[in-house]
């Protein structure tokens, strides 16, 4: 999971936003909307050539849709967002995809399979990142070993020895931080104890404790062993973003992003948000990539509907 290509995203969608629905998108980022454009903008203005970010809006070009002009000029100011307006047809999800692709080094080749006929807009953000080690890992550092799955399966494994000297640790829990050429990124570990799964570490922590752990490390030599991996996942975070409290967001009747633009085809909420990564570690360093496309449709919210039959005698006017 790459967060911050989520809230980058996420950031763009909240600045159509109105209302509750601004409300709760707020609530849950922890910050008000214009503190969180100042703070991503100098978040993608502070990065290393290590670590690089995109963003991007797609209109659907029909007169159905117009996209508010504030809006599309508030994200291109704090997110340096490309504009483009396409037919949403298979060629706008190939052109999205071709961005994500090359935003990422190739390592997420894609994130949209099909656009659907009430698509309005995509907001995206593309994230890549490639550093070597401080100390790339020589050829006698690194051996052959076994990885035992969460299942209790053993695998085969190449891992990568040294000693590094930024230890962590906290209840149930060990680890260590090792960092790339430059010293402005680092890689860290934590190892849960026998019987307890990552899961559980995960929802152990929150964002205090760990931002504490990690500016904190203890002076202390630690022996380590990477294993060599390739790791990936495809998300679709609606549900995780309506427990974190954004329902209305994703709600046809309740939404409000009418900052955002205006559809003849009824209110524009989010359908999906769309989250891929890729990360691979070897003795050379880390390459990684995330991207995030948040999709808005629109809809009539859904009518009750009554039945009248003229079977019997029944009234009528004529009326001005």
């Amino acid at each position: 999971l790459s967060p911050l290509s989520v809230l980058f995203a996420l950031g763009m969608t909240a600045n159509g936003a109105e209302g509750e629905t601004l409300s709760q998108m707020e609530e849950a980022f922890e910050l008000d909307i214009a503190s969180l454009n100042e703070a991503l903008a100098a978040v993608a203005g502070s990065m290393s050539s290590q670590a690089l970010t995109a963003n991007s809006i797609w209109i659907n070009d029909t007169e159905e849709f117009t996209a508010s002009e504030d809006f599309l000029e508030l994200c291109g100011e704090h997110y340096d967002a490309g504009v483009f307006a396409e037919p949403f047809d298979s060629s706008t999800a190939e052109a999205i995809n071709a961005f994500v692709s090359e935003h990422t080094n190739g390592l997420i080749e894609k994130i949209i399979d099909e656009i659907p006929e009430n698509a309005v807009m995509y907001l995206v953000n593309a994230m890549s990142f490639d550093a070597d080690w401080e100390n790339i890992y020589r050829e006698d550092q690194v051996r052959e070993g076994t990885f035992t799955t969460a299942e209790g399966e053993e695998q085969a494994a190449e891992f990568m020895h040294s000693e590094e000297w930024a230890y962590l640790e906290g209840d149930g829990f060990r680890g260590f931080m090792t960092p790339y050429e430059g010293w402005d990124y680092a890689f860290a570990a934590l190892l849960p104890e026998e019987g307890s799964s990552p899961a559980e570490l995960i929802s152990s922590l929150n964002g205090a404790e760990l931002r504490a752990l990690l500016a904190s490390p203890q002076d202390v030599n630690v022996d380590t062993a990477l294993p060599k991996f390739e790791s990936g996942s495809s998300l679709e975070l609606s549900e995780t973003l309506e427990a974190m409290g954004m329902t209305y967001a994703f709600d046809p009747e309740f939404s409000d992003f009418s900052a955002l633009g205006q559809s003849a085809m009824g209110n524009i909420y989010i359908n999906r948000v769309l989250h891929e990564t890729f990360i691979s570690v070897d003795e050379k360093g880390t390459e990684a990539g995330a991207a995030t496309a948040v999709e808005m449709v629109a809809e009539s919210a859904p009518t009750e509907t009554r039945a009248v039959r003229l079977d019997r005698p029944f009234a009528y006017m004529i009326v001005d």
